[in-house]
């Protein structure tokens, strides 16, 4: 397997790290270009060298576009490169931003996509003939896959790893680089406790934190409303206005995150983990972990518990 990684100034460096560290781990044989050969300088500042000039590179296996400033301009042989000769390998990656160069280059017309939370209203408005989805720490759409900010690329070209080798060659590269490898797709960017830092209102916020510390206790509009000392009526528009979600869809992904962390973390039963996390009975996580994550509990824990270190 051939990937070819291109380089553009203003690339963001660990765009083209992160998944360059995990394909030749697996093995694969990388390689980077940029527009006539020309050394690159990332937005932090760090100049990368290329293997080659992106004019020379035809037929990789697989395409890896980074994200970074350097995307806002779409720089024109970037974009024509991709037009000419994307479409010909087996798979074309997106990490952050890249997605604009791939939208402009017409890749991801038709498609669903994600990327960088802070910029997928701008992708959506830009190329309204993609499907852009701002939930997804990555998103597989046919041999077109793209991924949210920075370290969501990693994440993304471990999947890409396990669906071309095996999930154990996936965890070895995973716990080289010190992390687990248990972040699903359709994790979404922001987790409960991040949101809270986004509300404006002091008196949300502290609601927000009291939802994430009591998963379990009375979160009825009422209760929450009392918390915030507003009636109902206006804590619900308060609250929807600066969390950007109703109160109700909020308590419902506190608790879900709760349960995972709960599983990947701990080692108590489904029951006592659906007490905890404010199900009241496992059956009812069981609705919500169909709902949302389309897997039993227990088979999430099975897929996403990190496997235990070897002494």
């Amino acid at each position: 397997m051939t990937v070819l990684i291109l380089l553009f100034d203003g690339v963001q460096s660990l765009d083209v790290t992160g998944p360059l560290e995990v394909f030749a781990g697996a093995g694969y044989r990388t390689r980077t270009a940029s527009p006539g050969g020309a050394a690159v300088r990332t937005s932090s500042g760090l100049t990368l060298v290329p293997d080659g000039d992106l004019d020379a590179e035809r037929s990789p296996d697989m395409v890896v576009v980074p994200g970074g400033d350097g995307t806002r301009a779409a720089p024109p042989a970037i974009v024509d490169w991709l037009r000419r000769h994307a479409p010909g390998a087996r798979r074309v990656m997106a990490v952050c931003s890249g997605a604009f160069l791939l939208a402009e280059a017409g890749l991801l017309a038709g498609r669903r996509a994600t990327t960088h939370w802070n910029v997928c209203d701008a992708l959506a408005r830009r190329y309204p003939d993609v499907e852009v989805d701002p939930e997804p720490i990555f998103v597989l759409d046919g041999p077109i896959a793209t991924s949210a900010g920075v370290t969501a690329g990693i994440d993304l070209a471990l999947a890409l790893v396990e669906a071309d080798r095996d999930r154990e060659t996936a965890l070895l590269i995973a716990r080289h680089l010190v992390m687990f490898l248990r972040r699903p797709a359709n994790q979404t960017q922001f987790s409960a406790q991040l949101s809270a830092q986004v509300a404006a209102r002091p008196g949300l916020r502290e609601v927000q934190r009291w939802i994430a510390d009591n998963p379990s206790a009375d979160l009825s509009i009422d209760e929450l409303a009392r918390r915030a000392n507003l009636s109902p009526r206006q804590f619900a528009r308060a609250f929807a206005a600066e969390v950007g979600q109703t109160p109700g869809r909020y308590v419902d992904a506190t608790r879900l995150e709760t349960a995972r962390r709960l599983l990947e973390d701990g080692g108590d039963g489904v029951e006592r983990v659906a007490r905890a996390s404010g199900y009241g009975t496992p059956e009812a996580m069981r609705r919500a972990f169909a709902r949302v994550l389309g897997v039993s509990p227990s088979e999430y824990r099975h897929r996403f518990r990190p496997v235990p270190q070897e002494v």
